[in-house]
């Protein structure tokens, strides 16, 4: 009912039309024309699920105390091009990070709307501080509540990028690889579990190992590795081939070499790198317990001037003390049960943080009047750190804050008091 194109037709010299002719012209101009619009329908339809996938996919992964990761994802060279692999690196506390692979059942827009779900989510419990199998745990209950008829595989790592602890967690996915320091490619043998979104009350046991400094994990999904033409076991054996052969001081290009060339892939494929290079420079930690009493913001206030005496920051002393002295007051004064203060020093940075036993994280008043007494603790702290947030931990939150000091070296092992 609508012109949706022009089609012109010519002669070189004057034609008249036959009623054959016309019929035929009528009819092809019709094919044509629903032609145009399939098209533009495609067009519309694909970049629909162009946008999908990129919105649901990290844009960015983020830089990493001692270790770079890279991740690549191709998508499917059939149906709508979007499908349910996903990728992840999650910051946590403490100098940890955690490594997410997934896939979800199928090609299509509800497979990457699951997706999407399921990335959410995982990096929300990882982010509340729960161990790697309870987050699994969790996802695997949430999908499962879902009542959807797609089901998700999942490898979860966590690691502590200070120490180069690992903890893997499968549910249902290839196992991770491995090339150590020297060279050699091994196929991780950790324990799983079954696919998410199968049993509700399903377990998903913990595989724990150390990672040496020069180590590369590499987490992937089967569209990499099995095809119609490719069985899973002769793909992982290339793969840990492939892996052995490149270059560790780019993992960048290691990634590209690991996809391959740019054949015809029936799945879509997703594949998350990272390289452990250790600590440089190592952070060293204090801890106070804040007990409840009338002065117990002196005496953490002392505590944190004796720690930066011993790690030679007496020049950020006044910014310190405030913050220590704003956000100590604020969990004796807004919450119950203990407080603990923890300074850590890395490299150029110190990280003041205050855990307490309140869920309710800190707010920042709206409107904060000359006359007020009070209100203004949270904007304080915020005008002087680098960054600050406050983040779930277990019984509680932990309120945080950071500034830059001039970098120099670690102080030892000695320096400073640990507890108090």
């Amino acid at each position: 009912g609508r012109v949706v194109g022009a089609c012109l037709v010519g002669w070189d010299e004057p034609h008249e039309f036959r009623p054959e002719e016309r019929s035929l012209l009528t009819a092809t101009a019709g094919l044509v024309g629903q032609a145009l619009k399939r098209a533009r329908a495609f067009d519309a339809e694909h970049e629909l699920a162009t946008t999908l996938q990129r919105s649901l996919l990290p844009r960015r992964l983020p830089a990493l105390p001692g270790g770079v990761a890279v991740a690549r994802y191709l998508p499917a060279m059939a149906g709508l091009a979007v499908g349910g692999d996903w990728y992840d690196v999650i910051p946590l506390s403490e100098g940890r990070v955690a490594l997410v692979i997934g896939d979800v059942q199928g090609h299509s827009a509800a497979a990457a709307t699951i997706m999407g779900q399921m990335r959410t989510a995982i990096r929300a419990y990882a982010v509340e501080g729960h161990p790697p199998d309870v987050v699994v745990s969790h996802a695997n209950r949430l999908l499962v509540g879902m009542e959807t008829d797609l089901f998700a595989t999942c490898c979860y790592v966590e690691l502590d990028m200070e120490e180069g602890d690992a903890w893997f967690v499968r549910a249902g996915h290839l196992p991770p690889l491995l090339r150590h320091p020297d060279g050699s490619t091994e196929e991780l043998t950790t324990e799983g579990g079954p696919p998410l979104g199968v049993l509700a009350d399903a377990e998903f046991p913990m595989t724990t190992l150390g990672l040496a400094p020069g180590t590369v994990l590499a987490l992937l999904t089967d569209g990499l590795v099995e095809s119609q033409i490719l069985h899973l076991e002769d793909g992982m054996r290339r793969m840990c081939e492939v892996l052995a052969s490149t270059d560790t001081s780019d993992p960048g290009r290691m990634a590209d070499t690991m996809l391959g060339g740019g054949g015809r892939r029936d799945d879509d494929v997703a594949l998350l790198l990272m390289r452990y290079d250790g600590m440089k420079v190592r952070p060293v930690r204090a801890s106070w317990t804040v007990w409840r009493l009338p002065d117990a913001v002196m005496h953490a206030r002392r505590f944190t001037a004796r720690t930066l005496r011993a790690w030679s920051l007496s020049d950020e002393a006044d910014v310190v003390l405030l913050i220590v002295s704003e956000m100590v007051t604020n969990a004796l004064v807004h919450t119950q049960g203990s407080v603990r203060l923890d300074l850590a020093l890395a490299a150029d940075r110190l990280r003041i943080a205050v855990t307490d036993g309140s869920p309710r994280a800190p707010a920042k008043p709206v409107i904060v009047d000359w006359e007020s007494t009070g209100g203004r603790g949270i904007l304080l702290v915020e005008a002087m750190s680098a960054a600050w947030g406050s983040v779930p931990v277990s019984g509680g939150k932990q309120v945080w804050s950071e500034i830059t000091v001039p970098p120099r070296e670690a102080p030892g092992p000695d320096a400073g008091p640990v507890a108090g």
